[in-house]
């Protein structure tokens, strides 16, 4: 089907038959983008069978509202970008998954299909891809968390907590009774928190008058007002979770739809024979409990995705129990690194988890994806890759299925930095350090087409490249900070701690479904975890080194330090970070570096160009990284005022 320049009002609604899963699709706007490309807009709905088995893992669906016909419903918003010469598409459909509902369809190299929808329940807003699911008829404990609030503030709204719209837990109260707020001073020690009692606080609101205010179940106020000092936890009883793990089969069945049907109703029929999926972080997330929960077997058991691609993701998304938070961040009392997160069989006998894997439930379809999982430093440091590497015993590496590949680019920040070779980086505000420059986006692209080749052509591609512990390259974090330069000025190295949690009996751990029942969870033991080795300069050894790594101009990391608020000194973020080399050595020994300066490693510009080539050419040839790409990287480093 050709599907021209409709007008704006112009709605196009087509009819799916009653059983399928996709029961209708609106395409509500199309139009021409860059590229050669088309862009199709609209919204579909969907069906769910609560009785289906590859749809009884949905947390809760049992208890939704059906519908007529017996079924869960479900909406959602997605947006296509393919050729306008569909002579000229590969038979290739990309699927990015929209992060906390951002994202856009656009042309892509080799005339591939873009698809993107939503799925992630609890957001909402102008702009985003969304879906509407149903909520259950029940309720159940919740958490929510206040830090860094303004001195003098007397009253917070509950709903959202610290992190508001983008890991803030959305929960709004349903009774006042047995709630309980909790204050720490300090989260390197959580289990030292205490109780208010709650004669010092209410559901309130006291901006207008004073405690204990205007009752306001939606309203925390404090007697005397918050102290910007202490972390808050409040502990109460919310009601009518959304289905949030709706959002996992409605990926699965757009996908599946747009692949397999022949109808008139699909404006992708017939031209569809792969299927790709992407994800970075957050989405990545989704994309390892998309395989893990089973998802990537349709209803009628047809594979959803041949390749996947989770960058930057080292955990199952927290939104299929209930009371789900898919928006967190990994911070204190979060899901995500709690279940199954690793792709071979191992058995988590520190935390009681069962012998398995993310790739079970598709090995038993006969429907798993080949994997390319992309990951870098301020994973380990802040995300807590170690156990996803060798366990929660941290004895031995984890091996890797044939279908999964494993790249690590060392030393960088989250999804890379914005690269260029220069000393001067751009501060950031709440950390110590400025940000880490460190790219990935090069290596990405490289191994992004590997994968379409892999799972079009068969070609492998190039093989994993990661850190181990057989080969010495993982080590605890204690030996790290011991062999770190010691930098006057410079903080030393921080990472985000993992802790075992304990949500109560209804949580199943391996899946993270099922239905907390303490909040926050208590804290049963902290987990040991590893990180890469460094060198003298601090830089990472192992993994992917980028051109910039190989011929640094300073150290860089994948940690950095909060610079104040409640968190200070704690890891910050994820953004990772850089200590510049001096120039000179006159001006190193002055500032005490034990580092060499710039024209003690590279004696001239020209030698600095050669170290730069002679890396992004081993990058090329090993198939890490684009000829296009490579010759960008050194044209880069011939223009840089180095040294």
């Amino acid at each position: 089907m050709t599907i021209r320049n409709w007008p704006l009002a112009l709605l196009f609604l087509l009819a799916m038959p009653a059983q399928a899963a996709v029961t209708s699709l609106t395409v509500e706007k199309t139009t021409p983008i860059d590229g050669g490309y088309v862009l199709i807009q609209g919204h579909y709905r969907g069906a769910l069978d609560p009785a289906a088995p590859r749809n009884a893992i949905i947390n809760d669906i049992a208890l939704a509202p059906r519908g007529a016909d017996g079924r869960v419903g479900y909406s959602a918003s997605f947006a296509i970008a393919r050729p306008a010469d569909m002579t000229r598409a590969s038979g290739v459909l990309v699927y990015d998954v929209p992060n906390r509902g951002k994202g856009s369809a656009h042309a892509l190299e080799g005339g591939h299909i873009d698809l993107i929808s939503g799925w992630q329940g609890d957001v909402s807003g102008t702009g985003l891809q969304t879906i509407v699911v149903p909520s259950a008829p029940v309720r159940g404990p919740v958490s929510v968390r206040f830090i860094d609030m303004p001195a003098g503030t007397t009253t917070l709204p509950v709903r959202g907590g610290a992190l508001g719209g983008i890991g803030g837990r959305n929960f709004e109260p349903a009774i006042a009774d047995g709630a309980r707020l909790y204050v720490g001073h300090s989260d390197n020690d959580p289990l030292a928190q205490r109780e208010l009692p709650r004669s010092d606080w209410a559901f309130a609101d006291c901006t207008a008058a004073p405690f204990p205010g205007k009752p306001d179940l939606h309203k925390l106020c404090v007697k005397g007002g918050f102290d910007p000092k202490l972390a808050y936890t409040l502990s109460f009883t919310a009601a009518n979770p959304p289905l949030l793990g709706v959002g996992y089969a409605a990926v699965r069945d757009l996908v599946a739809f747009l692949r397999h049907d022949t109808g008139a109703a699909n404006p992708l029929a017939g031209q569809v024979r792969w299927a790709v999926a992407r994800g970075v972080s957050q989405s990545g997330n989704f994309l390892r409990g998309f395989v893990h929960l089973g998802f990537n077997s349709a209803e009628d058991g047809s594979r959803v995705f041949d390749g996947i691609n989770p960058l930057v993701a080292m955990r199952q998304n927290s939104m299929n129990y209930r009371f789900a938070t898919p928006g967190g961040l990994a911070s204190l009392y979060e899901a995500g690194s709690d279940g199954i997160n690793w792709w071979s069989p191992y058995q988590d006998r520190l935390r009681g988890l069962p012998r398995a894997s993310l790739l079970d439930r598709c090995h038993a379809d006969h429907a798993c994806p080949k994997v390319v999982e992309i990951l870098g430093s301020s994973e380990f440091w802040n995300l807590r890759a170690s156990p996803d590497f060798v366990g929660g015993d941290a004895r031995a590496d984890i091996p890797l299925p044939p279908e999964v590949r494993r790249y690590y680019n060392a030393g960088v920040p989250h999804n890379g930095g914005k690269g260029g070779f220069s000393r001067a980086t751009p501060p950031l505000a709440a950390c110590v350090l400025a940000s880490n420059p460190n790219p990935t986006a090069w290596i990405n692209r490289a191994l992004f087409r590997a994968l379409i080749d892999w799972v079009t052509r068969d070609v492998a591609p190039p093989p994993s490249r990661y850190p181990t512990l057989a080969a010495g390259q993982l080590v605890t974090p204690a030996a790290y900070a011991a062999a770190f330069p010691k930098i006057p000025g410079m903080p030393g190295p921080q990472y985000s701690p993992l802790y075992q949690y304990d949500f109560g009996k209804g949580f199943n751990y391996a899946d993270l479904t099922g239905a907390p029942t303490i909040a926050p969870p208590r804290i049963l033991r902290t987990i040991a975890q590893l990180v890469p080795r460094a060198d003298a300069d601090g830089n990472e050894l192992d993994g992917i080194r980028s051109p910039l790594l190989a011929a640094p101009l300073g150290t860089y990391t994948g940690w950095n330090a909060t610079a104040a608020g409640f968190q200070k000194g704690r890891y910050c973020g994820t953004s990772g970070g850089f200590i510049p080399f001096a120039v000179t050595r006159v001006e190193r020994l002055a500032a005490h570096d034990p580092r060499p300066a710039l024209q003690e490693r590279y004696p001239s510009h020209a030698a600095y160009v050669a170290k730069v080539k002679a890396a992004a050419d081993i990058l090329v040839a090993q198939r890490y990284m684009l000829a296009d790409d490579a010759a960008t990287m050194v044209a880069q480093a011939k223009a840089a005022p180095v040294p």
